[in-house]
């Protein structure tokens, strides 16, 4: 079983959520869907700009508090590094992963 941790995001240069889970495609069809009210709701955060994979679920989570804790450009450059272009990477998961 594989562990993410993700941005996901309103637009280019938009407002960022970052979130861990078990599951990244059901998450992003969560946060697609709105099935959630919460902050990614509230700010139309449904773009998949970033994510890592990781073996333990402790390993995601920690990712997730550290980059939390980032200032704002930093995360800007996280996912510029991998995607300068903000492309939605959601149809690249392979939900039967």
């Amino acid at each position: 079983m594989a562990f993410y941790c993700y941005i996901v995001a309103s637009q280019r240069n938009g407002t960022l959520y970052v979130g861990s889970t078990d599951d990244l495609p059901r998450r992003i069809e969560e946060h697609r869907e709105h099935i959630r009210d919460g902050f990614t709701a509230k700010y139309h955060c449904t773009i998949l700009v970033w994510y890592e994979v990781f073996e333990t679920r402790d390993g995601a989570f920690q990712r997730e508090r550290r980059i939390k804790e980032w200032r704002r450009s930093w995360k800007l450059m996280l996912i510029e590094a991998d995607n300068p272009t903000w492309r939605d990477l959601s149809p690249d998961l392979n939900p039967n992963a």
